[in-house]
C-alpha cells in the first residue's frame, strides 16, 4: 500500500508543515478527511475534534471488533465517519486479510 504525507490540522486552518503536524495515510483516508479538523459524533450529534496521531492515544479512542473499527470516544466515533474507515469495499479487505492472517496490525503502545 502506498501513503501519503497528510497535515494532521490543514495549512488552510495554519497546520504548519513540521514533523509534529505530518502523518501517513492512505489515498482514501487522506481523500476523505480532506482539510477537515472536526466532525460529527454518530452517538451524540456533538461536533468533536478529529483524532491526532501524535497527540491521542490510539487505544483509548478505537479498537478491532474483527474487520471494523470501533470507536470507543466521540474523537474516535467522529475520526470513523469522516474517514469512512468502515466503508463495505474496505471492511471486505480487512476480512480477507484476516483469513490470511495478516491483520488487525500490532498497534503497539505508540498511538
Amino acid at each position: 500500500m502506498t501513503f501519503e504525507i497528510d497535515h494532521v490540522i490543514a495549512r488552510k486552518h495554519q497546520g504548519t508543515t513540521t514533523a509534529d503536524n505530518l502523518a501517513l495515510a492512505c489515498f482514501f483516508c487522506n481523500s476523505y478527511k480532506g482539510p477537515n479538523i472536526a466532525g460529527v459524533d454518530p452517538q451524540s450529534g456533538r461536533i468533536v475534534r478529529l483524532f491526532h496521531p501524535r497527540k491521542d492515544r490510539w487505544k483509548r479512542h478505537f479498537a478491532w471488533d474483527g474487520p471494523f473499527l470501533i470507536g470507543h470516544s466521540r474523537i474516535g466515533r467522529a475520526t470513523i465517519a469522516v474517514l469512512e474507515i468502515n466503508h463495505p469495499e474496505f471492511v471486505a479487505w480487512r476480512e480477507v486479510l484476516i483469513r490470511e492472517g495478516a491483520f488487525p496490525p500490532d498497534r503497539g503502545s505508540a498511538k
